[in-house]
């Protein structure tokens, strides 16, 4: 007649057996594939798929804009639909893309010369973060995000001046740029 094992027996070889394997697995995972692993082929019903490395280098943030200035500023890039921080030092610490109204600023040197935290806009969306720093055809233009993070389209035949971003985006630009702060726009 055979020895019956505790209960407290079989589970303890199995977590011994388990954890063996995940070591295992873990170890083989480090040294890379298996070198059958490479010659296996799919078979005639899997789909293709293409190759993504295992390590994907994100490509570099588009480049400062050449002639935007000197000091901690807003860069915003009226061509490039684009917002760049800069720092004290002439570094930009952030860039992201936006969203522009229908009407653009002119390429020139400006201020941030009010800060509204939140209201409706002239589309009727509701933003937040809002930083005036100029006029253009009659428009006030400023930075702003959507309080629910959308950037609808402009309505058509609407002079709108209002530069959206994503809410994150909005949420850096407002603590970064106080009034007074420096905005240059380029082309």
């Amino acid at each position: 007649m055979a020895a019956r094992l505790p209960s407290w027996a079989w589970v303890s070889g199995l977590t011994v057996a388990a954890t063996a394997a995940v070591v295992t697995l873990g170890v083989q995972a480090e040294r890379g594939p298996h070198p059958t692993a490479v010659a296996a082929r799919p078979s005639a019903s899997a789909s293709p798929r293409p190759h993504v490395s295992a390590d994907p280098k994100p490509s570099a943030p588009p480049a400062l804009p050449d002639g935007s200035g000197s000091g901690r500023r807003i860069v915003y890039s009226v061509g490039e639909k684009r917002v760049w921080l800069v720092d004290a030092t002439g570094q930009a610490v952030r860039t992201f893309t936006v969203w522009p109204g229908t009407v653009s600023p002119r390429p020139g040197r400006y201020s941030v010369t009010l800060r509204t935290q939140s209201l409706k806009g002239s589309d009727g969306v509701e933003i937040e973060h809002v930083m005036y720093f100029t006029k253009a055809e009659g428009v006030n233009i400023a930075f702003s995000n959507a309080l629910d993070g959308s950037s609808p389209p402009p309505a058509g035949g609407q002079k709108l001046g209002g530069i959206r971003m994503r809410k994150q985006d909005g949420a850096a630009l407002w603590s970064f740029g106080d009034t007074g702060a420096k905005v240059a726009v380029v082309s």
